[in-house]
């Protein structure tokens, strides 16, 4: 293999994406401004920020939805559900989330990994992957994920045939 080539590709790759966001920086700063205002203003005012997009930009859209731990109290009402999610059950944005969830009496669920940490006490019912693997915690997460949703599909399709 040539390395040299290779890692030639590799230097190449990240200074395109160095040159663009210098590119961004100079066309984009003002509108980036005025975005973070608009989204500042929306959520101080009791606002709901709600992101989409289509394939690789939904992945996108999940981020930044994530990165707004406020969601739940922003959208969330009492008795709505709660699920946090965390391999190692002590990311403190999970965490914060899950104690705002409770004082705005939600139920909780927590998905957590090794020993379920902070999360799983802090959770009305905790499932507990007991692993160190981050990835292989991250999989069966996944795995429950789909046997929840299972129900719930079976559910909607029956009230849709009685309907």
């Amino acid at each position: 293999m040539n390395f040299e080539k290779a890692e030639a590709h590799v230097a190449a790759s990240l200074r395109e994406g160095a040159d663009l966001r210098l590119k961004v920086a100079g066309n984009c700063g003002r509108q980036i401004v005025d975005a973070a205002l608009l989204i500042s203003d929306c959520l101080a005012a009791g606002g709901k920020l709600l992101l989409f997009g289509n394939g690789g930009s939904a992945a996108d859209a999940q981020h930044l939805a994530a990165e707004f731990v406020r969601q739940i109290e922003a959208l969330a009402r009492p008795g709505d559900v709660a699920i946090g999610i965390s391999t190692s059950g002590n990311s403190a944005n999970v965490l914060a989330a899950m104690k705002q969830a409770a004082n705005q009496n939600l139920k909780t669920i927590g998905l957590a990994g090794k020993d379920g940490g902070l999360l799983a006490r802090a959770s009305d019912i905790s499932v507990t992957v007991p692993a160190a693997n981050p990835a292989r915690i991250q999989e069966c997460h996944i795995a429950i994920g789909h046997i929840w949703c299972e129900p719930v599909e079976f559910d909607q399709r029956l009230r849709r045939l009685a309907a």
